[in-house]
């Protein structure tokens, strides 16, 4: 499994800043409509749901490097 993240984390570094951003947002919005099944009591998203928030965090973590990279 620690490989499979390693080769997501890759993935994120080669895309550029924009492709970052907007794999960010699209990631915000997933995570806000499973959040909403999930409170509508359709379980089945979780496991989708701790995925995006993963990602999500990965390529904030990208984003953060690149930025201090720059400093």
């Amino acid at each position: 499994m620690a490989e499979r993240n390693a080769g997501r984390a890759v993935k994120y570094r080669e895309m550029s800043k924009a492709e970052l951003e907007t794999q960010q947002g699209e990631l915000a919005e997933q995570i806000f409509r499973l959040r909403f099944q999930l409170s509508t009591g359709q379980a089945e998203g979780l496991k989708k749901l701790r995925e995006a928030k993963r990602d999500f965090a990965r390529i904030k973590t990208v984003l953060r490097e690149t930025e201090l990279r720059k400093a």
